[in-house]
C-alpha cells in the first residue's frame, strides 16, 4: 500500500469531517491533519486579543508570531496548541464555532495557513479535511471526498457532540439556522469557497454510522489507489 497518497476530504459544517478523517487516518496508516482545528485557533486567538475580524496591522503581526502546534494522540485524537497554550477544548466553543467562518475568509488568515497545511502535506502521506482542501491546498490529491449531510442532520450531531462536552445547548432550530448561515458564508466567500471539486466522490451520510462512512472512504482508496491483486 502506498502511503505516499494524500485524501482531500471537503464538505459543509456539521458533516462529521473531523471523526472520519481521524478514523480513515488510523485506518491507512495516514497522518490526520484537521486544518477546521488550524482556522478555529486563529479566531480563538483573535477573540482573545479582542481584535476585529478584519485585516488590520494588528492581525498580521499576530499571524507572523503565530506558533499554531497540532499534537497527535495514540488514539488519534489531536491536542491544538497556539503560542505554548493548549486550546483543545476552548476551540469548540459555540462562540468560536459562530465566529470561524468570518475569520477564514479573512485573505491572510487563509494564506498563512494554506501555506502551513502545504508543508505539512509536502510528502504526501495524510488525510485532510476541511472546505478547500481538494480545490485550493491540495488540489491534485490523489483521492477527493465531499463529504456532507442534510442539514437537520447536522444539528443533530452537533448537539449531541454539544452533549457530550458539557457545553451548553441551543435549541435544534437554533443550530439549524447557525449551520444554515454558515453553509452561505463558507460558499460565497471570496477566497477559496466551500465547494465540491469536479473529481470529488460525493458521500451523503444521513442514516449512515461513522463506520459505515469511514468503510466507504477506504474501499474508494482501495479502488482508486491499490494495485490490482493487491491484499
Amino acid at each position: 500500500m502506498t502511503n505516499s497518497a494524500i485524501i482531500a476530504i471537503d464538505g459543509p459544517a456539521g458533516a462529521g469531517k473531523s471523526t472520519v478523517t481521524r478514523q480513515v487516518a488510523m485506518r491507512l496508516g495516514l497522518v490526520y491533519l484537521d486544518t477546521g482545528a488550524m482556522y478555529r485557533a486563529v479566531t480563538w486567538l483573535l477573540q482573545s486579543l479582542d481584535l476585529p475580524v478584519q485585516e488590520s496591522k494588528a492581525l498580521q503581526q499576530a499571524l507572523s508570531s503565530l506558533e499554531l502546534r497540532l499534537e497527535a494522540q495514540p488514539q488519534g485524537d489531536q491536542l491544538v496548541w497556539v503560542n505554548g497554550k493548549n486550546v483543545t477544548e476552548q476551540i469548540r466553543t459555540a462562540e468560536i464555532t459562530a465566529g470561524v467562518s468570518a475569520v477564514a475568509a479573512l485573505p491572510s488568515v487563509r494564506n498563512a495557513l494554506t501555506a502551513q497545511q502545504r508543508r505539512l502535506g509536502a510528502s504526501g502521506g495524510l488525510v485532510a479535511e476541511g472546505r478547500d482542501i481538494g480545490t485550493a491546498v491540495f488540489p491534485n490529491a490523489e483521492l477527493k471526498v465531499y463529504l456532507t449531510a442534510t442539514v437537520a442532520e447536522r444539528a443533530r450531531r452537533r448537539s449531541a457532540d454539544l452533549i457530550q462536552r458539557g457545553l451548553p445547548l441551543p435549541d435544534l432550530k437554533q443550530l439549524e439556522q447557525e449551520i444554515n448561515t454558515r453553509d452561505q458564508l463558507d460558499s460565497t466567500r471570496a477566497v477559496a469557497p466551500l465547494c465540491k471539486a469536479a473529481d470529488a466522490l460525493e458521500l451523503v451520510s444521513d442514516g449512515m454510522s461513522i463506520e459505515q462512512v469511514v468503510q466507504q472512504i477506504v474501499c474508494w482508496y482501495e479502488a482508486k489507489l491499490l494495485p490490482p491483486g493487491f491484499s
